[in-house]
C-alpha cells in the first residue's frame, strides 16, 4: 500500500459522500482511504458504511466523539500506506491530486510535500513557494500567521514523520492543524513546496468554534512543549503568536483575558516582534480594540477581493 488517505468525520451528512466519491474517483493504484466517524450524530456514519460497501478501498472506523485530532490519530493508526494524506469531511480532492503529491514525494524523496489548494469562490491559493522550504521559516509563517502555504491537508507525509504529531488534548480544537504540523517541521524534515493544484477548500462553513481563554492556556503550553527543541529560535515566534491571540481576543470583547492571563506578556516584547502589534499589546484592551478591529476588518476585506 502506497498512500493512505486518512478523513475524519463529524456531522458532515451533507458533505461526506462528495468527499469520499472524490477521492475514491483519483486515478492512483495502491491507495486506502480511511474514514474516521468521530462519534457523528447525524447520518455521517451511515454515509461512509453505504460506500464502503461498494468499494473496498475505504475502510469506516466508528469511534466515540474524541475530536478531530483523535480522529485523526485513529486514522493513521489504522493505516497501511507508505505515505498519509489527510482531506476534511466537507472538502474534495480535486482529480490528478493524489497522483501529483505521490509522484512529488517520491521524486524528492521528500519527508513531506505541500501543495497548492483553490476554495469555492474559484480563487487558487498558493504561497508561491516552490522546491526545497526551511522548517524554521515555516514555524515562523505559522506563528505569525503569515502563512498561506496549506497546512494538513493537500499536504502528504512520509508516515514516519507523524509518530508524536498527533497527541494534542481534546480541549484543542482549533489551530490543531498548526500544532501537528509545527511539531513535524520541529524534527527538521525535507519539506517540497509544488505548485500543482490538488483540493477544494469549502471555505467559512459555520462551525462550533468559539474563543475560550482555558483553551488558549493548553495551547500555549502543549506548543511550548513541542517547541523546546529549537527554543532559542523560536521563542520570539512563540510570543507572536500569543500577542497574535491576544488581538483575537480584544476583537472579540473578550477583555478580561488582559488580566486574566496575557499581562504576562509585556517582560518578553522586544524589537524583533512587530511594532503594531506590541503597540496593540500596550494600549489598555477597550482602547486597543478600535485599531485591532479595523486591522482585522481591512484585512478580510483583502482576503475576499
Amino acid at each position: 500500500m502506497e498512500v493512505s488517505v486518512v478523513i475524519p468525520v463529524y456531522n458532515k451528512e451533507e458533505y461526506v459522500e462528495q468527499c469520499l466519491r472524490s477521492v475514491l474517483a483519483q486515478q492512483f493504484d495502491g491507495f486506502e482511504v480511511i474514514a474516521v466517524d468521530d462519534g457523528s450524530t447525524d447520518g455521517s456514519g451511515a454515509v461512509c458504511d453505504r460506500l464502503a460497501a461498494r468499494d473496498a478501498r475505504l475502510r469506516v472506523v466508528h469511534t466515540p466523539n474524541g475530536g478531530v485530532t483523535a480522529a485523526r490519530r485513529r486514522g493513521v493508526e489504522e493505516a497501511r500506506g507508505r505515505y498519509v494524506t489527510f482531506a476534511d469531511a466537507d472538502d474534495m480532492m480535486l482529480p490528478g491530486g493524489l497522483r501529483s503529491l505521490y509522484d512529488a514525494i517520491e521524486r524528492e524523496q521528500a519527508d513531506e510535500v505541500v501543495a497548492t489548494y483553490r476554495n469555492q469562490h474559484g480563487q487558487h491559493v498558493d504561497s508561491g513557494l516552490r522546491g526545497a522550504a526551511d522548517p524554521a521559516f515555516m514555524i515562523r509563517q505559522l506563528l505569525g500567521n503569515r502563512a498561506r502555504f496549506c497546512v494538513l491537508w493537500a499536504v502528504i507525509f512520509r508516515r514516519g514523520l507523524l509518530d508524536g504529531c498527533l497527541g494534542a488534548p481534546r480541549q484543542i480544537r482549533s489551530g490543531e492543524d498548526i500544532l501537528m504540523q509545527v511539531m513535524c517541521l520541529v524534527k527538521r524534515p525535507k519539506v517540497v513546496c509544488i505548485p500543482d493544484c490538488v483540493y477544494f477548500y469549502n471555505e467559512g462553513l459555520p462551525n462550533d468554534r468559539r474563543l475560550e481563554l482555558d483553551e488558549q492556556i493548553v495551547y500555549d503550553r502543549v506548543l511550548r512543549e513541542a517547541l523546546a527543541p529549537c527554543w532559542g529560535e523560536h521563542s520570539d515566534d512563540f510570543t507572536l503568536r500569543q500577542l497574535k491571540m491576544y488581538e483575537n481576543f480584544i476583537d472579540q470583547k473578550m477583555f478580561y483575558v488582559r488580566k486574566a492571563y496575557y499581562h504576562r506578556l509585556r517582560p518578553r516584547l522586544n524589537a524583533s516582534l512587530p511594532l503594531a502589534d506590541r503597540l496593540a499589546f500596550l494600549l489598555p484592551p477597550r482602547l486597543a480594540y478600535f485599531p485591532i478591529h479595523l486591522k482585522k476588518k481591512l484585512a478580510n476585506r483583502r482576503l475576499a477581493q
